[in-house]
C-alpha cells in the first residue's frame, strides 16, 4: 500500500480567534449598555453618531474594543477569503493571520495618522476627526457581519465564494450608506473646504482601494 498524504485543518487557534472577539463585543455590551444600543442599530439610526461624535471619542474604550474586534474579524475574512481563492497554502494559517492582522492595524493608523496630519495642515481638526469617527463606526458596525461571515466560512460553508461575495456587497453597501448620510449630516462644514475634501477623499480614501484592488488584480 501507498501511503497517502493527508492534510488536516485545525480549527482550534480560529475559535480560539472568534472566542476572544466575542469576548470584545461582549465587553463592549456589558460595560456600555446604551451605547451599545444606539450601536447596533447605526445603519436605521444616526442617534448614535450624535450623541457621541465629540471630541475624545475615538479614543474611547467602547470604540476601541469595537475597533480591535474589527481588526480581528476583518485580517480573518481576509485570510479565508484568499484561501478560498488560492493565494495563501492552508500549511502557515496561524503566522498568515498575524501578518495580515499587523498589516491590517498598521494600514488603519496610518491612515489615522495622515488623516489627522491633513485636519491640522488645512486647519479643520473637528471636522476630520468627527469624519474618522463616524467612519471608523460604521466600519466596526460592519464587523459584525463579518464575525457572522467567518463563522459560517469556518464551520458551515467553508470555503464558500457566495458568502465571501455576499459579506463584501454588505460591507459595501454599510459604506456607501455612511458615506451618503456622512454627506448630508456635514454638507455645511465641508462645503467651505470642499476642493481639499476632494483631494482628501482621492488622497487618503480612494487611492487605498486602487492599489489594493491592482494588487489583487495583478
Amino acid at each position: 500500500m501507498n501511503p497517502i498524504e493527508k492534510t488536516v485543518f485545525s480549527l482550534d487557534w480560529m475559535t480560539l480567534i472568534l472566542f476572544t472577539a466575542l469576548i470584545l463585543l461582549t465587553l463592549g455590551k456589558y460595560l456600555y449598555y446604551s451605547k451599545f444600543v444606539n450601536f447596533i442599530i447605526l445603519p436605521f439610526n444616526d442617534k448614535y453618531i450624535l450623541l457621541y461624535n465629540k471630541k475624545g471619542q475615538l479614543f474611547n474604550w467602547f470604540h476601541s474594543l469595537l475597533t480591535l474586534f474589527q481588526w480581528i474579524n476583518l485580517s480573518l475574512f481576509i485570510l479565508l477569503a484568499l484561501e478560498t481563492f488560492g493565494y495563501v497554502e492552508t500549511g502557515n494559517q496561524l503566522s498568515t493571520y498575524f501578518l495580515i492582522l499587523g498589516g491590517v492595524a498598521l494600514f488603519e493608523l496610518a491612515k489615522f495618522t495622515l488623516q489627522s496630519f491633513t485636519g491640522y495642515v488645512f486647519n479643520m481638526q473637528d471636522l476630520i476627526s468627527g469624519l474618522i469617527f463616524s467612519k471608523t463606526s460604521y466600519l466596526n458596525y460592519s464587523s459584525i457581519l463579518i464575525f457572522m461571515a467567518n463563522v459560517l466560512l469556518i464551520y458551515v460553508l467553508r470555503d464558500s465564494k457566495p458568502i465571501i461575495y455576499g459579506t463584501i456587497f454588505l460591507i459595501c453597501l454599510i459604506i456607501f450608506i455612511s458615506a451618503i448620510k456622512l454627506l448630508k449630516n456635514y454638507q455645511k462644514a465641508l462645503f467651505p473646504y470642499f476642493v481639499y475634501f476632494i483631494l482628501y477623499l482621492c488622497a487618503l480614501e480612494i487611492a487605498p482601494l486602487v492599489l489594493i484592488g491592482s494588487y489583487l488584480k495583478g
